[in-house]
């Protein structure tokens, strides 16, 4: 378990407590960690703001606390997302006025479809393909797929909050907007 713990975070990182819950299950994380590996890569094909705009507003939809603090913590500045943005992903919608770039309110208004409709309706996909390519919005729809798969587990299994992630205001509430049943 320590050698695979090793291998899912950076060097001279203390393993995050969702990797501690996860490698309970060896043949599962072996095979997660490629794909995982995959979505947080220089592969994927969106950019580390996009990337980061569809994981927020998919753990804030899903009201996965643990994994939105996570990527808040260690990726909102990186990925210049400011505080009104990332209080818009939790709380707000694509047309809020701190979304000046219609690239950022579409990946909004595509992980709404995902979560609402588990679709994209045709006019959305239109609008998607003037401003992303194919391969970028396969990427999209896969990663917000994988966040709803990493929230459902890390709320099952009731993964703690361990510190390093963004707590508090009970910021994930977005997914009680859509209607779902956010547990605290």
């Amino acid at each position: 378990m320590a050698a695979q713990l090793q291998k899912m975070m950076p060097p001279n990182v203390p393993p995050i407590a969702l990797f501690r819950t996860l490698v309970r299950n060896m043949p599962m994380v072996e095979a997660m960690t490629l794909w995982g590996g995959y979505e947080l890569s220089r592969s994927l094909s969106l950019s580390l703001r996009d990337r980061e705009i569809v994981i927020d507003r998919t753990c804030a939809r899903c009201g996965c606390e643990y994994e939105w603090g996570v990527h808040v913590a260690f990726f909102a500045e990186k990925a210049r997302l400011d505080r009104e943005q990332v209080g818009s992903l939790t709380h707000g919608g694509a047309d809020d006025s701190c979304w000046t770039a219609e690239r950022d309110r579409l990946l909004v208004r595509a992980v709404d479809s995902l979560c609402d409709r588990r679709d994209i309706d045709d006019a959305l996909w239109t609008a998607l393909r003037g401003e992303f390519g194919e391969r970028e919005i396969l990427d999209l729809t896969m990663l917000c797929g994988w966040y709803h798969a990493i929230s459902f587990t890390a709320r099952a299994a009731r993964v703690p909050l361990d510190g390093g992630e963004v707590e508090g205001e009970r910021e994930c509430e977005a997914g009680e907007q859509a209607g779902d049943e956010v547990q605290p």
